[in-house]
């Protein structure tokens, strides 16, 4: 889960979910409708969200927009090919019609939920979860268990932690840890398909917030960028947004763009700058005020982090 509680910003961030905040967000560090693979053409449109994926994982789209969860959440169904158990990774919102046409694609393939995995424990990915798994167990008239990182978040005695294989339906589904966007964030690696899950350490398109710390944040990217690449990743399959076809690409975007902004607040520091607030008006004057406090929280964990690498 997160080091820090974010009252002020997710106020902020909620409040101005409008035309104005979308305006604004890049400046800020995660821009939502603005990346270089949508300009490209390496992505997926909007309309191509719900129903994408694999030959083994399928996206169902609940329906949560917003400005921090972009086009819903991404529930991921991930079966082998002509296997009766499948794995369903983030049920998403606690929405009946949601989780019930989630049960109901699962039925339709003449199939059965084995098993629930959560990317990470925010209420987006997570909050349906045990109502899902009440309606799976139904359905396949056996329980089902639900596995996460935090304690708090399963179903069951079993969690999940680096390095573990999930083989339900005779699947081969590794499990990484990519701390930084939340303390609990995972990655899941589907080797036949070459495709990273990566919840909301990396989206379909904009930039995430990180809630936990930047330099685990930075680390997990680099990881993932040295990963990709080593093991030919052919597609991420993200928590919001489409699939990303370019890993590389995406992943080189993410990791510039922080470093980028990352130099603009060391800069602002070297220029005489002590607080987030006094970094803010000078980094982010061309901003609206109103976003400020967002960006403020933005810039702390900026600045703990340069603290922290500077330290002996």
């Amino acid at each position: 889960m997160s080091r820090r509680t974010t009252p002020l910003w997710q106020a902020a961030m909620w409040r101005l979910s409008g035309t104005s905040l979308l305006r604004h967000l890049d400046r800020l560090g995660w821009n939502p409708v603005d990346h270089p693979d949508r300009r490209s053409g390496k992505m997926g449109g909007m309309s191509e969200i719900d129903g994408m994926g694999t030959e083994r994982a399928t996206c169902v789209l609940a329906p949560n927009p917003s400005a921090m969860t972009l086009d819903g959440t991404n529930t991921w169904i991930i079966g082998e090919p002509g296997a009766e158990e499948v794995v369903v990774v983030d049920p998403g919102p606690k929405d009946g019609k949601h989780l019930r046409r989630v049960a109901g694609v699962v039925a339709e393939q003449g199939r059965r939920v084995g098993l629930v995995l959560l990317t990470h424990g925010h209420p987006d990915h997570s909050a349906g979860a045990a109502k899902f798994a009440e309606l799976a167990a139904g359905q396949g008239r056996r329980p089902v268990a639900v596995r996460a990182m935090d304690p708090k978040h399963r179903l069951g005695d079993e969690g999940l932690v680096e390095g573990d294989v999930v083989t339900t339906g005779g699947l081969e589904l590794r499990i990484m840890e990519t701390p930084g966007h939340s303390d609990d964030s995972l990655t899941f690696w589907l080797p036949a398909d070459g495709a990273v899950l990566t919840g909301d350490t990396v989206l379909g398109y904009g930039t995430t917030v990180v809630e936990g710390r930047l330099g685990d944040y930075l680390s997990s990217l680099d990881r993932l960028r040295t990963f990709s690449e080593e093991a030919g990743a052919a597609v991420i399959l993200p928590g919001h947004g489409p699939r990303l076809d370019d890993p590389i690409a995406a992943l080189d975007h993410y990791i510039t763009h922080r470093r980028e902004r990352l130099a603009q607040v060391e800069a602002a520091v070297e220029a005489g700058a002590r607080t987030a607030r006094e970094v803010v008006e000078i980094v982010y004057a061309d901003v609206d005020k109103s976003l400020w406090p967002a960006a403020e929280w933005s810039v702390q964990a900026q600045l703990d982090y340069l603290k922290d690498r500077r330290a002996p």
